[in-house]
Formats: structure tokens, C-alpha cells, sequence
């Protein structure tokens, strides 16, 4: 098998021969076997459709030859003889090249749906870079400017604010450090993945950049995937806030009822500032689709910016 697929122009020719060699010395009652094994196995080997077309040219004659130098017909040949090795050398053809098309179909299928794994791994990648070093940068540029405002009137106040970037730095470099060891592992166990239980912490870290938030959150249990995704949005709507809203009331909502995780996350703040074509929303968006659930997020009319999603959890992917 091997051998036919490296070589196939020789492995023909020596079948041919063979063919011949065994009409010659009427070593088989069925000469155009040989010819019509060696035909297909070029035409299934072979990606070149001229050569394999021409192999079968000479397949066809080299089989008449030997049928006729096996019968002793070469003047007069039955056409119904003529018609049958014909047929079947042009039929061994067309096996050999379906063959050969299946087999560079399932080929390029297979390095398709690689290409497509590939692609979505970066992007899971990549949106969890995104929420985990976005939220965390946010926090300690709005830490590091108010320290360096208050630096010489408040250094008690400037202190806090660098204890905060310091443990900051710190989470974010162990979260990045598991996401690591996840990725170079096959193990699905190295690291709890975030959940609803995270979500008071969310809430704190805001608070600590000023953020004055009020948080409900049910103490219930969710499919792993459905709750990391939860606590993703919630982390990338509060990123906003810190980041856009500045200092202001800000209410987290999650509830769980009816097979539906409803998140909303309002704020009070300046309501245009949030960009809506942001990889943050793009990223919570694509959360959400990926649930069949729905996702809106924009400024209100009264101020300040609403981010609402809602996830179904009945069949959720685990």
C-alpha cells in the first residue's frame, strides 16, 4: 500500500509487465485482470489526470493485445470481447479516479476543520487574555492616576492606591499564569474556572477604583461553561465602567429563573462614553451567541449605560 502510494508509475509498469509475462506464459485464463490492477492503481495514486488518462490508454491496448495473444483472435476479435475489456478498463478508470478524489476531499476536509480548531482556540485565547488583563489594567491606570495626584497632599491615601495596583498585578499574574498551565496541559482539572462564586470579588475590585456597586447574585449551581461566560460579562461590564463611567453608582443584577441567567450591569455615569464597537462587547456578544441567548448594551436616555444579557441554561454545553 505504501509502496504504491510512493511510487505508483513504477508499481504500474511492473504490474503491466507482469500482465504480459503471465499471457505469455499462459499463467492466467484472465489476461486484462493484471492490466486493470495496474490501471487503478495508478489512477487512485496518481494526481496528474493526463497521466492517468494516458495509463489507461495503455492499459486498454496492452490488455486487447494480451487478450487477443491469450484467445488468438488478432485478426478477428469478437467485438463483444473488444466492447467487455473496454469497458471494464474505462470503468477500473473512473474507480481509480473517485477513489483518488474522495480521498483529497477527506483530506482537505481534515486540514479544513484543523485550520478551524486552530482558529477558534486563538480566539478563546484571545478573549481570555482580553478579560483577564483588561479588567485588571484598567484598575491599576485609574489606581496609578489617583496616586499620582495625591501623592504629596494624601501619601496615606497614594499608599492604598499602590497596594491595590500591587495585588492587582499580582492576581493577574497568577490568573495568567493557570490560563498557562491550562493551555500546556491536558488536564481540565489544573484550575477552577470562574464562576458565579467570583462575583463578589468583581464587585470589590471595582469598588476599591471608586466604583460604588450594589451586587445580586444568586448562590445557585450552573454548567461550568455558562457560569465562566456570566462571570466574564460582568467583569468586561464593570471594566467599562472603570474605565469610561469613572467614579459612579453601578448595579449588578444576576438572577436565574425560568432556564434563563439574566445579567444586567447599570451605570450612572456619563452614558456616551462606552465605545459599542469595542473588542469588550464584541467578546461579551460572542458569549452570548454562542448560548442562543440575547445581548444588548448601550447609553440611556436618562444617562449613564445599561448592559443587559440574557443565556439559557436548560441545554447549556457544559
Amino acid at each position: 500500500m505504501a509502496v504504491r502510494r510512493l511510487w505508483p508509475v513504477p508499481v504500474y509498469a511492473l504490474t503491466l509487465l507482469g500482465a504480459v509475462l503471465t499471457t505469455i506464459f499462459n499463467a492466467t485464463r484472465e489476461p486484462w485482470i493484471p492490466a486493470a490492477a495496474a490501471l487503478y492503481i495508478l489512477a487512485a495514486t496518481n494526481r496528474r489526470p493526463v497521466v492517468s488518462l494516458a495509463a489507461g490508454l495503455g492499459s486498454g491496448v496492452v490488455a486487447v493485445t494480451i487478450t487477443a495473444i491469450n484467445t488468438g483472435t488478432f485478426s478477428g476479435m469478437p467485438l463483444d470481447i473488444l466492447a467487455f475489456v473496454t469497458l471494464v478498463m474505462v470503468a477500473t478508470w473512473a474507480v481509480g479516479r473517485w477513489v483518488d478524489a474522495r480521498r483529497t476531499y477527506a483530506q482537505r476536509s481534515a486540514q479544513q476543520l484543523a485550520h478551524s480548531m486552530v482558529s477558534d482556540e486563538r480566539l478563546r485565547i484571545a478573549r481570555e487574555l482580553h478579560d483577564i488583563v483588561a479588567h485588571s489594567m484598567s484598575l491599576i491606570a485609574v489606581k496609578a492616576g489617583i496616586a499620582n495626584h495625591i501623592a504629596d497632599q494624601r501619601p496615606s491615601e497614594a499608599r492604598d492606591a499602590l497596594r491595590v495596583i500591587e495585588q492587582t498585578s499580582r492576581d493577574t499574574l497568577n490568573d495568567m499564569r493557570r490560563m498557562l498551565g491550562v493551555l500546556r496541559s491536558d488536564s481540565p482539572d489544573l484550575a477552577p474556572a470562574p464562576g458565579l462564586s467570583g462575583l463578589p470579588e468583581l464587585a470589590e475590585r471595582a469598588r476599591t477604583a471608586g466604583v460604588d456597586v450594589t451586587m445580586t447574585a444568586p448562590s445557585i449551581s450552573l454548567p461550568t461553561g455558562l457560569e465562566m461566560s456570566v462571570y466574564r460579562i460582568v467583569q468586561e461590564a464593570l471594566t467599562n465602567v472603570v474605565k469610561h463611567a469613572g467614579p459612579v453608582p453601578c448595579s449588578v443584577d444576576v438572577s436565574a429563573s425560568d432556564g434563563l441567567v439574566r445579567v444586567s450591569v447599570v451605570d450612572s455615569g456619563r452614558g456616551s462614553g462606552t465605545p459599542g464597537s469595542g473588542h469588550g462587547l464584541i467578546g461579551m456578544r460572542e458569549r452570548v451567541i454562542m448560548y442562543g441567548g440575547q445581548f444588548t448594551a448601550g447609553p440611556l436616555p436618562s444617562g449613564g449605560f445599561a448592559v443587559s444579557a440574557s443565556l439559557p441554561y436548560a441545554s447549556a454545553p457544559p
